[in-house]
């Protein structure tokens, strides 16, 4: 679990890459935690 692994977020700094760990756009990664935890509970 280093720079090696391709897995980890510091993997994928090294080796350029970007994926779930290390996405590319901040604002989407907001904007689907807030979908997926959303404050309202609809019943």
């Amino acid at each position: 679990m280093g720079k090696g692994d391709k897995r980890t977020k510091r993997g994928k700094i090294f080796s350029g890459s970007f994926g779930k760990k290390r996405p590319k756009n901040k604002k989407i990664v907001k904007q689907v935690k807030e979908e997926a935890n959303p404050t309202e509970k609809s019943e």
